[in-house]
């Protein structure tokens, strides 16, 4: 959704005022200096094309340290991602949903994370921040006006959203990347405590002409990497497989009107193709997400999208 991509834009705009400086392309020893950007796009009209459940999303990255050599630093608070984005969670019908179907919620979610290599053969990740839902964040609004823009049904189900609240959240992820020479697989564990609290594990295999030295970051909805930092290598095309399963321990969005609550787990299994044209890149993924609560029907699929530049 354009309207979420103008969202995240603004509030990574404004926070860059507040705070995180300039974008200068030298920097004293020991300073921080911008490394990167992250962008990421979902929405299930590139998947199954039905606007629903989690329909769409949209973040926004900044990530900053004081250099970047190809790998992560040994201790965390080195390098930082200060991430800015929205999203839209709808029950399958937009004007007159049915009991059973899930609330309509738009949320806001403001995170900073730091990546570092406890160990040499590790890579993890712990990262702060909130989520802010309610019509207060507006997103309701964005999505109703461009459903009008595109002859869209009008989100009536957006008046009886979620309310306005702040959930403070808590992140972390630690992963074992095995170099297969022409491929890489990546399990990795993941924890959650917020909105949703819940652990995960899976693994992601990459493979073809891959990007190297590159810092890749995790998409929330879909779990789909996507890249943060450059790598020297741009590399050519490569395609990434990805699954997934979370153990669900609490989640503020159930139960639904009728009772349903949230299913003890979830799963995903993602692919994607990441494809480089000189300085152009683009990734395509499609992630397929399990049932979420009690009464939904089936699963869903969800389209993601990235474009990118090196400049």
């Amino acid at each position: 959704m354009r309207v979420l991509a103008r969202f995240a834009r603004g509030l990574a705009a404004a926070t860059l005022a507040l705070g995180l400086g300039g974008l200068p392309a030298m920097a004293e020893p020991g300073a921080r200096i911008t490394l990167g950007y992250g962008h990421f796009f979902d929405n299930d009209v590139f998947g199954d094309g039905k606007d629903r459940w989690q329909t769409g999303a949209y973040s926004f990255s900044v990530l900053r340290g004081p250099r970047w050599a190809g790998t992560l630093p040994a201790r965390p608070f080195e390098i930082f991602e200060y991430r800015l984005g929205g999203a839209v969670v709808a029950p399958a019908r937009l004007r007159a949903p049915a009991p059973w179907d899930r609330r309509y919620v738009a949320k806001a979610t403001a995170m900073v994370q730091t990546y570092f290599a406890p160990r040499p053969e590790l890579e993890a990740s712990l990262g702060l921040g909130l989520v802010w839902t309610g019509p207060a964040n507006r997103i309701s609004e964005m999505q109703e006006w461009l459903h009008r823009v595109v002859s869209e049904p009008r989100p009536v189900v957006a008046q009886d959203q979620f309310p306005n609240h702040l959930y403070p959240v808590f992140a972390a992820e630690l992963a074992r990347p095995y170099d297969l020479g022409g491929a890489e697989l990546r399990p990795f564990a993941e924890g959650r405590a917020g909105d949703e609290s819940f652990v995960r594990v899976g693994a992601d295999l990459a493979f073809g002409a891959r990007e190297r030295g590159a810092l890749w970051l995790r998409d929330d909805m879909t779990g789909q990497r996507y890249r943060g930092i450059a790598g020297a290598e741009p590399g050519g095309t490569s395609f990434v497989i990805g699954a997934d399963i979370a153990h669900i321990f609490d989640s503020v969005y159930f139960p639904t009107a009728a009772g349903g609550d949230a299913l003890a787990s979830r799963k995903r299994l993602r692919l994607g193709v990441h494809s480089h044209l000189g300085d152009l890149g683009v990734f395509y993924g499609v992630t397929w997400l399990s049932k979420e609560f009690e009464g939904q029907p089936e699963g869903q699929a969800v389209g993601s999208l990235r474009f990118s530049k090196r400049f």
